[in-house]
């Protein structure tokens, strides 16, 4: 397998549905998520050995940028003409994706904190393999 860069994501539209979240990506297609995002304060740790995506939004939910974690499978184009970003870390990594959203590898989880005073719209983290698929929204501690 050849090796996987870190690709910056652009700007994609984004609509909150009654099930879930749509992603429309620059080539036209889209891909939707499955589930209403369940709330969490501040921090989240995916399960072990899921694939992570990582969506902040504008306020209204409506545009946003999209960032895969350690995705080692999909080629540096076609991240490119979606406009989804990717990130990859080494173990015990940790990295910024956005202005107050970092990530860091966690054993075989990845660990996503935000600073919702930073963030000027709403963070989704997406954790899913062929088995189950997890969603959430980081929300500020009470």
């Amino acid at each position: 397998m050849s090796t996987r860069s870190t690709v910056a994501p652009s700007t994609l539209a984004v609509e909150l549905v009654d099930g879930g979240v749509v992603v429309r990506y620059l080539d036209g297609r889209e891909t939707f998520y499955n589930g209403i995002p369940k709330p969490v304060e501040a921090s989240v740790r995916t399960p072990p050995g899921k694939e992570v995506h990582v969506l902040v939004t504008d306020p209204d939910g409506v545009e946003g940028v999209m960032t895969y974690v350690n995705d080692r499978n999909t080629h540096d184009d076609i991240l490119e003409s979606t406009g989804v970003g990717r990130v990859i870390l080494e173990p015990d990594d940790e990295e910024e994706l956005f202005p107050g959203v970092h990530v860091a590898t966690a054993g075989y989880s990845v660990r996503v904190e935000a600073d919702l005073e930073v963030v000027d719209g709403r963070v989704f983290v997406f954790a899913e393999d062929e088995v189950s698929e997890h969603a959430y929204e980081l929300v500020a501690t009470e």
